[in-house]
């Protein structure tokens, strides 16, 4: 049992673990705010430009419920025990989910430049193969030790190019 611990421990100590645990709190925290950002602030803007719409309110109603309707609100509605079709919620949650992928997005564009620009340059090569015998000898020796042939011609062909 208590090399389960063990093996449970090293797991969740490792960075990606934590990295993820993290970027996950963040992404909840995130989500939360663009939500206010879309029922508090957007759909109040977009309402007013299509007619004083609340999309929050914006509900069909499948079945009746204990008072007949109409309902003013989806609230009023639901209390009454009406079935309602909830369009204006599924809006706002299409608009929540485009900002947040939107947002990750350019999070993920920007990280992989950052990559990119942290690529290292490939190092000069130290072994080069020999023309005569195709073993690999250092870039700088002027006889093979394999086959023991004269590289001083192919040395003086690789500094020119």
């Amino acid at each position: 049992m208590a090399k389960i611990f063990q093996e449970f421990r090293e797991f969740a100590v490792k960075g990606n673990v934590i990295d993820m645990a993290v970027g996950i709190i963040i992404g909840g925290a995130f989500t939360l705010i663009v939500q206010s950002l879309v029922a508090d602030v957007l759909n109040p803007l977009i309402g007013l430009l299509v007619g004083g719409v609340d999309f929050s309110n914006l509900f069909v109603v499948l079945r009746e419920g204990g008072v007949e309707g109409p309902y003013a609100t989806l609230s009023d509605a639901q209390t009454v025990g009406a079935v309602t079709l909830n369009v204006g919620l599924f809006i706002n949650a299409m608009v929540s989910f485009t900002i947040v992928a939107f947002v990750v997005f350019l999070l993920v564009r920007t990280i992989n430049r950052l990559k990119r620009e942290e690529a290292v340059a490939p190092a000069d090569p130290t072994e080069k193969p020999c023309p005569y015998c195709f073993m690999v000898v250092p870039i700088k020796a002027v006889r093979c030790g394999h086959c023991t042939s004269e590289l001083t011609t192919a040395n003086s062909e690789l500094e020119t190019s």
